[in-house]
């Protein structure tokens, strides 16, 4: 009876090992260090790279026209500021 006890027990081993083998084996080395594939792209509305460049050049179009009312503003201010009609007369023209 020792003897098939000690052949179940190396059965067993032998069993276990292949167990491991198959389950964490070469096969399973590949599937971990493979980079994932890439999403497939449908549209344009998919694609992160073309959403960040739109919201990029909308970002740079509202600046644009925000500095463009800034100039437009200050422009506007200067010319009323040169333009400006006096309502007092000055203090160095005789009065009649």
């Amino acid at each position: 009876m020792g003897c098939m006890g000690r052949l179940l027990l190396v059965l067993l081993i032998v069993v276990a090992i292949v167990l491991v083998w198959k389950a964490f084996g070469p096969k399973t080395w590949k599937r971990n260090q493979a980079t994932p594939e890439p999403r497939a792209i449908k549209g344009p509305d998919d694609d992160e790279e073309f959403l960040w460049k739109i919201e990029k050049d909308r970002f740079k179009e509202r600046r644009a026209r925000e500095a463009a009312q800034r100039e437009e503003e200050e422009r506007r201010k200067r010319a009323e500021e040169r333009y400006r009609d006096p309502d007092t007369p000055d203090d160095d023209q005789p009065v009649d």
